[in-house]
C-alpha cells in the first residue's frame, strides 16, 4: 500500500475553530513540586554556610584545597572526600563596578561583585560574592576582605547567608 502525503496532511485548524468550540481543548495549571539534591560536596558547603563557616575540599594526592568543595579533584581526578573549614577572609582577585541591576535598572551607587580568593584555599580558588561597606574608589586587587554574615537565626544554608565581604585592615 502506498501512502500519499495528501492523505497525511490532516485538517487545518484556525483560531476561530478553537474559539467556536469545534476543537476539544482543556486548560490546566501545572501543579508540580521539584526537589534539588545538592550532592555531597555542595551539600556540606551549604551546611557550613548555615553554621557560619566556609567549607572547602582537600585533595590528598595533589594537596589542593578548593572552594566551593568538589568530590573529584579537577587537577588529578582523584576523589576529594576530606572537607575542611576555611577562614571567612580572603583577598580580592577581581571585581567590577555595576551601575545597572540584574533587571536592567540604572543605579547611582554601584553593586560590586568580586571574586574572593578565600584564605586557607589554594591560590586562585575562591568564590564570587558582593563587596559592601567600601568606597568604590578605594577597592584594589589583593585587598583583604572578610565575610559579613547574617545573624545565625536568619541563615538558611545558602550563599546569601554571607551578606557581603567588607575590607579589613592588614595585620
Amino acid at each position: 500500500m502506498t501512502v500519499k502525503f495528501e492523505d497525511l496532511a490532516g485538517t487545518p485548524l484556525t483560531e476561530k475553530d478553537i474559539v467556536d468550540g469545534k476543537v476539544f481543548s482543556i486548560h490546566d495549571q501545572m501543579n508540580a513540586y521539584f526537589a534539588w539534591d545538592t550532592g555531597i560536596a555542595i551539600g556540606r558547603y551549604l551546611a557550613g554556610l548555615y553554621e557560619g563557616m566556609i567549607i572547602g575540599a582537600h585533595c590528598h594526592n595533589c594537596q589542593l584545597t578548593v572552594v566551593p568543595p568538589r568530590t573529584v579533584c579537577e587537577w588529578c581526578f582523584r576523589p576529594m572526600d576530606h572537607f575542611v573549614p576555611l577562614k571567612d577572609t580572603g583577598r580580592i582577585n577581581t571585581y567590577s563596578l555595576c551601575y545597572v541591576t540584574w533587571d536592567v535598572q540604572r543605579i547611582k551607587t554601584p553593586e560590586i561583585p568580586a571574586v574572593i580568593e578565600i584564605d586557607g584555599a589554594s591560590p586562585m580558588h575562591g568564590i564570587m560574592h558582593k563587596l559592601g561597606e567600601v568606597d568604590p574608589e578605594k577597592i584594589h586587587i589583593d585587598m583583604k576582605v572578610q565575610a559579613v554574615w547574617l545573624p545565625a537565626e536568619e541563615r538558611q544554608g545558602a550563599i546569601t547567608d554571607i551578606c557581603y565581604f567588607k575590607p579589613i585592615e592588614e595585620e
